[in-house]
């Protein structure tokens, strides 16, 4: 048992290459990251199980490093995984008979504008309770967070986007975008330089993603069920 925890240690190196020492946590986290962004693409309901499982591992790692909002973003994640799992799996089966919600639809403004409120509330929020988070739960958070606020903001833009993703909103590769150029120089600035490069590959990977569902809104939307599996 001990020896599985060591793997779980971002101080555990699996390989070197370049100089660069890669962790099995980082290593692993990111070509799971990367399916599931792949999967997500192609329009295929795995990448939510998949996702899953990949948030865990980065769940791990951001605690260690002290990316306190990135890893209260992967839990959030890991519920939203199951959200979206169940929404995907809701639609496939026809239990919802809205075409609307089936296919690919974009957002009302008012909508848009409400998410606009809630990311810039949310940031000011979160990144004010992740910059002190180390007084208030020292035992659990004894090092003080980094980029609390940078960081804030792109976890609550992750929040967006995931629930826009889950309801097949175009808008959320928008979001999507943003925080992967985010998070290329923010993951570098903090050394997990495998993880930066994973960002680089999700922007190219989300620019794809909106490119494709832009071009299956203007169609007027896909079924979900005839792209999954």
């Amino acid at each position: 048992m001990e020896t599985l925890k060591t793997y779980f240690d971002v101080q555990t190196i699996f390989f070197t290459i370049f100089g660069y020492e890669m962790s099995f946590l980082e290593f692993f986290g990111t070509i799971l990251n990367i399916i599931s962004v792949w999967l997500v693409i192609k329009n295929k309901i795995w990448t939510w199980p998949i996702g899953n499982v990949a948030v865990i591992l980065f769940a791990i790692l951001f605690y260690q490093i002290q990316l306190y909002s990135d890893l209260f973003e992967q839990i959030y994640f890991f519920i939203a995984g199951f959200y979206g799992w169940f929404v995907w799996l809701k639609l496939r089966s026809g239990e919802n008979n809205n075409s609307e919600d089936l296919g690919i639809t974009s957002s009302s403004p008012k909508t848009l504008g409400i998410y606009f409120v809630a990311i810039g509330l949310g940031t000011l929020l979160m990144g004010h309770l992740m910059s002190n988070i180390h007084l208030y739960l020292s035992t659990y958070f004894p090092v003080p967070a980094t980029f609390a606020y940078l960081d804030a903001f792109t976890t609550v833009l992750s929040f967006a986007a995931t629930i826009l993703m889950a309801h097949k909103k175009i808008e959320c590769w928008y979001l999507w975008i943003l925080v992967d150029v985010i998070g290329i120089g923010l993951y570098f600035s903090k050394g997990v330089i495998f993880i930066s490069i994973l960002y680089v590959i999700f922007l190219v990977l989300a620019i794809r993603g909106l490119l494709s569902w832009n071009e299956l809104y203007k169609k007027g939307g896909v079924l979900l069920g005839e792209r999954n599996i």
